[in-house]
Parts: structure tokens; C-alpha cells; sequence
């Protein structure tokens, strides 16, 4: 076995990604080495390579949807095994001794560690990663499918599934893109009457094939008037990250619904408290998930033939994997294959 890999830095923020020769990490006692066969290139990983999350260290090995084997294990990992199938999403460890961690909420920990962001990532050959934050792969998806399902697969499952909707619930997918593709799939298999906002006609096709019951163009019509017609939306899940896209909405609700945002605006999104009072609704947000909630998601896409769809790049191509998906060119998700 070679002493080196491959792998893809940013040397400082604001820096291009730099293919590099890196020796092979040694996983400590508590993690393992994963031989990556698959890091999937998502929108957060601007943090390491624009800079901007508190604490961040340089040079970073950006990257946080990644599937391999596992090829060595630390000598106080009892869990893993080598050769073991495994992903490892956007949490890379908790600390099990903040508050958060003391009540189980182990995405909420204080302290948790940041696949790609506080710590390397998948855009390498190899990866040494926390053995506490791992899923296991099902035989039956293949590793580029797996990779997007562990950031915009389980921020949009875990998502509906932490909502009050239950089958044949009215539930809205506002947004057909990376995160709103598979919104529109987890939707439709968890049985809710589905929902696609989108603006023009241009991906109604494509949602219905996904499984939408219904299609509203918020280019044409008030989508909050047609949620309305359809007798007001359960839950509307907001997966384009465009704030006023977010708010036009929130008059959708049907009572004791919630608009659930998944898609980060940077802008402040402006609700109407009539609105929220009318119906009682809330506006609310939700993160990915741990790991066991990957592997939660990761079996029902298997169980259901949920995939995404993903262009594929090598890690040398990196910098143009990561151009076209922030310019919204990558239809839907961009995966590396070391």
C-alpha cells in the first residue's frame, strides 16, 4: 500500500482547490480509515473554502458526503470492522458530555466536530473519520447515489419525517433542484398527497415522474392561493434557498401547518403574522441529522429506490465540480470519484 493519496485542499479562504499528495491518515483509537469511493460536492462546502465558520484551521480537506470501505480501524473502535460499508454525512462527532449530547440530541452538540469544515474530508482517496459519526451503506445503493443522500437526502427526510404530517397529508416541495428532487421522492413514498412548486413549467414533467400529485408554477399563480385551492398544505417544505420565494408560501397553511426551511437564504425571510395566527402555523428550520439518522435514511432509499441524480467529476476536476453546482449548472448533485 502506498505511503500517499490524492486529495483536494483549500490552502486559505478564498484559495482554489489544490490537488495535492497527502500521507495517508492514521486513524486514532476512536476512528477508522475509510477508503472513499465517493464525496458527493454540496453548497456548504463554501465554508471551507470561502472561510467564514468560527474556528476554522488551514490548509482543509473540504467534503461531507462521503462513501467508502472502511480500511483500518483504531484500537478502541469495537463497532466497525474492515471492509465494513459505511458514509459519513455532514456530523462528524459529538462529545457526549454537553447538554445537548446529555438528552441524546447528538446533532445539537456543542462541541460536534464538521466533516470537511473543522475537520478533513472526502475529497481525498482516503479519510480518517469519527467512529460514533458513520452509517451503513445498503448493498443495494451505489456509492455515487449513496453520497447525496447523506447531506440533501437526509436534510429533507429527516426533515418531513420530524413534521406532524402523516399519510395523505397535504405536503408541499417548494423548489425542484438538489435538496427539492428528493424532497419531492421522500414525499410521495411516505405517502403524502405531493406537492411541486417550482418557477415556469420547465421541471413539471420531470416532478411528476418523481412522484407529484400536483404542480403549481409560482411564476404563473399565487402558490400560496393554489395550496389554498388544494385545501392548504400540512407542511410546505422550503428547499430553494430565496427568501421570498420562502415567504410567498407561508399563506399556503392549512391549520397547525409549518413551513419547514431546509434551503438556507441569506437573506431575512419576512412572514406575516396574520398568517401565522389565521392558521396557527409556524416557520421553522431544520439540520441534516447524526449518523444513525443517515443510516435511517439511507435504508428507506434503498427500501424505495430513492435516488438522486448526480453528474460525476474526478478529483482533479474539483474546482469545476464545485463552480457548476454553485451556479446552480449541476442537475441535481455533483459527486467526486477518487
Amino acid at each position: 500500500m502506498s505511503e500517499s493519496m490524492r486529495a483536494v485542499e483549500v490552502a486559505e479562504p478564498g484559495a482554489s482547490f489544490e490537488l495535492v499528495e497527502r500521507e495517508i491518515p492514521e486513524p486514532s483509537g476512536t476512528e477508522v480509515r475509510v477508503e472513499v469511493e465517493a464525496c458527493g460536492v454540496c453548497h456548504s462546502d463554501a465554508y471551507a473554502k470561502e472561510g467564514g465558520y468560527p474556528g476554522l484551521s488551514y490548509p482543509r480537506i473540504p467534503g461531507h458526503e462521503i462513501v467508502g470501505r472502511v480500511d483500518a480501524v483504531g484500537e478502541d473502535v469495537e463497532l466497525w470492522e474492515e471492509g465494513d460499508r459505511v458514509g459519513a454525512g455532514w456530523h462528524g462527532g459529538h462529545c457526549f458530555t454537553c447538554e445537548a449530547c446529555r438528552r441524546g440530541e447528538f446533532q445539537q452538540c456543542e462541541n460536534a466536530d464538521i466533516h470537511g469544515v473543522t475537520v478533513d474530508g472526502g475529497y481525498a482517496e482516503y479519510a480518517a473519520v469519527n467512529a460514533e459519526a458513520l452509517a451503513r451503506v445498503p448493498d443495494e445503493l451505489d456509492a455515487t447515489d449513496a453520497a447525496p443522500l447523506l447531506c440533501a437526502g437526509i436534510t429533507t427526510y429527516n426533515a418531513l419525517r420530524h413534521t406532524d404530517a402523516r399519510p395523505g397529508d397535504l405536503v408541499a416541495v417548494q423548489g425542484i433542484g438538489g435538496l427539492g428532487h428528493l424532497g419531492v421522492q421522500y414525499a410521495r413514498q411516505a405517502g403524502f398527497e405531493t406537492v411541486a412548486i417550482s418557477r415556469g413549467t420547465d421541471k413539471e414533467e420531470y416532478a411528476r415522474e418523481l412522484g407529484a400529485d400536483h404542480f403549481i408554477d409560482a411564476k404563473a399563480d399565487d402558490p400560496a392561493e393554489e395550496l389554498q385551492k388544494l385545501g392548504g398544505a400540512k407542511v410546505v417544505l422550503a428547499t430553494a434557498p430565496n427568501a421570498d420565494a420562502i415567504s410567498s408560501v407561508v399563506p399556503g397553511l392549512g391549520t397547525d401547518g409549518e413551513v419547514v426551511v431546509v434551503g438556507v437564504p441569506g437573506e431575512p425571510i419576512d412572514v406575516s403574522g396574520a398568517a401565522l395566527v389565521g392558521s396557527r402555523g409556524a416557520v421553522r428550520g431544520w439540520a441534516s441529522g447524526h449518523a444513525r439518522e443517515s443510516q435511517d435514511t439511507l435504508e428507506f432509499s434503498a427500501l424505495r429506490d430513492i435516488t438522486p441524480e448526480v453528474e460525476t467529476f474526478d478529483l482533479a476536476d474539483a474546482d469545476e465540480a464545485y463552480e457548476r453546482m454553485m451556479e446552480n449548472e449541476v442537475r441535481f448533485r455533483a459527486v467526486l470519484e477518487p
